[in-house]
């Protein structure tokens, strides 16, 4: 298993602690995946993301998308085929799937729709005007003010 060293990291940041969880997490998938069924991520621009998965065969009942906390999964149930059929080459995949994406922190799904034999689910980063960049005043003078200090004395 591979493991990764982020003590050169945690020198100069802070609350990046859970990348270490989460990198072993997405080596752990990527290990044990079947690839079933093939998908692309798209970067549509700069906060608009697109995964396109290949699920010929399944419909849109078929199809499951939930999100649950940062955590995008899909799944692809197929109703057991009630007709005997013999084939002579299967090479179509209809097994069922279940493919989990994390999602980072502001990104949610906007859409999904079924065309063509592709699942398209659209994602964007809606980053809260509170994360924006903003500019803080610089003024002189003395950092403490006698108005907090009188109300934390009155507090206590």
């Amino acid at each position: 298993m591979t493991r990764f060293d982020f003590s050169p990291l945690y020198r100069t940041t802070v609350g990046f602690d859970h990348l270490s969880s989460l990198l072993d997490a997405v080596t752990r998938n990527d290990n044990a995946g079947s690839g079933y069924p093939p998908y692309n991520i798209e970067l549509l621009d700069k906060d608009s993301y697109r995964i396109s998965m290949a699920v010929a065969g399944f419909s849109e009942a078929d199809l499951d998308v939930q999100v649950e906390s940062d955590e995008l999964t899909v799944r692809g149930r197929k109703p057991e085929e009630k007709e005997d059929r013999k084939f002579l080459h299967q090479g179509i995949g209809a097994r069922n799937f279940e493919r989990r994406f994390r999602l980072a922190d502001h990104v949610r799904v906007h859409d999904a729709r079924l065309e063509n034999g592709l699942l398209h689910i659209e994602l964007v980063r809606e980053i809260p005007e509170a994360m924006k960049p903003r500019s803080i005043p610089i003024s002189s003078g003395s950092l403490i003010d006698d108005k907090p200090r009188a109300k934390l004395k009155k507090a206590s």
